[in-house]
């Protein structure tokens, strides 16, 4: 038996390799001599660089960076065998680098994402995968730009200050001081999110309230990102910021378009792309994947859909696991995933589930249970 397991994360519990790893023990319990292929899994956001890095023998680097409040701090991106450069924003603009009561996207910035991509173009590298999900930002991608020498002026001439307080100071752009390497350089950007800049499903209306400022601010960031985006027509005519993509991380999609040149695509498509996902799948008897929750939106096109639509382009079957699973996930089935189940084998507190160690020993031994069921068919 040939069984490729292209699992998710299970977010904050174990990573992409991990599950990978239990489903290949749960499986082997029973057919000892499979083949259990791995393949690592990422969407663009949390674990885009180990499933590049690890997938496609590359070899991590690492640069001092400032955080979303400009602290500074050491992040990690990738560089693969053919120098192509792998960076998640949220390594150095993300969320999870903040406190509760430090979040507040009129003070964070996305300045170390843009020192992530250049000391990657320092190393050499002119070819860019970013995944930016994550982000703690709604700054427009501004701090990005002047991070690389773009000129985000105030009418005094000056580089105006960070977070979304910067785009209220915005009256200028211009490109004099930007790194020439940059004209060289080319950018994918792994991202799933399809909202405008601005406008009710606007960034700030949309993701701002979880990165910690009230509702009161939204329409005034709203505005401020309306200014910037006028600003941008100056500078690229073709700029608007009802381009599908352009409210990412708040508002870096926007810069990443207009000013970097960068071409959207699915997250999973291209972390399956790039890892030849479909190469290994095409020879399977069985594609096992999953994530932390199953639910309606997995059926809107997250990892565990898009491995299943590789999958039923071969006719092969689908098994999918769960941390949880959730109204909504029999559009699973409607959706390439022949069957789900949940991982979760006895009462826990939400603590106790996402136990590194309880979750991966509740997937192996699921996965063995489901692969005996199959053994029996098979006699």
């Amino acid at each position: 038996m040939k069984a490729v397991i292209a699992m998710d994360s299970f977010k904050g519990s174990i990573s992409s390799i991990e599950a990978g790893n239990a489903a290949a023990e749960g499986i082997r319990r029973v057919f000892p001599d499979a083949d259990t292929i791995i393949k690592l899994v990422a969407d663009g956001g949390e674990g885009t660089v180990e499933a590049l890095v690890n997938g496609l023998n590359g070899q991590l680097s690492e640069a001092e960076v400032s955080d979303p409040l400009g602290r500074k701090i050491t992040a990690k991106y990738g560089i693969l065998p053919n120098n192509t450069a792998v960076i998640e924003m949220a390594a150095a603009s993300g969320l999870t680098l903040l406190s509760d009561n430090e979040r507040d996207p009129m003070l964070t910035t996305t300045y170390g994402t843009g020192e992530l991509i250049l000391s990657a173009i320092r190393n050499g590298c002119r070819d860019f995968i970013i995944g930016i999900g994550g982000s703690a930002t709604n700054d427009g991608g501004i701090g990005c730009l002047q991070a690389l020498g773009f000129g985000m002026l105030d009418d005094k001439g000056q580089q105006v200050g960070f977070g979304a307080k910067g785009l209220s100071q915005l009256t200028e752009i211009n490109d004099t001081n930007v790194i020439q390497e940059l004209k060289e350089c080319s950018f994918k950007v792994a991202c799933d999110v399809t909202n405008p800049l601005c406008g009710e499903n606007g960034c700030s209306t949309v993701f701002a309230p979880q990165k910690g400022k009230k509702a009161k601010l939204i329409p005034v960031m709203d505005g401020y990102l309306r200014n910037f985006a006028e600003l941008t027509k100056k500078y690229n005519a073709t700029a608007s910021p009802d381009t599908p993509g352009a409210g990412a991380a708040g508002g870096l999609g926007f810069a990443l378009i207009y000013y970097l040149n960068a071409e959207f695509e699915s997250g999973i498509d291209l972390i399956m792309r790039e890892t030849q996902l479909e190469d290994s799948v095409k020879d399977a008897d069985i594609v096992i994947t999953g994530e932390g929750c199953l639910d309606s939106q997995t059926a809107m096109g997250k990892a565990p859909v898009g491995i299943s639509k590789i999958a039923k382009k071969y006719d092969k079957p689908v098994i999918a696991f769960s941390g949880a699973v959730k109204n909504g996930a029999e559009l699973c089935n409607k959706n390439g995933i022949d069957a789900y189940f949940p991982i979760i084998r006895q009462v826990f507190t939400l603590e106790e589930a996402m136990d590194k160690t309880t979750a991966y020993r509740n997937l192996a031994d699921t996965t063995e249970q489901v692969f005996r069921t199959i053994k029996l068919f098979k006699q």
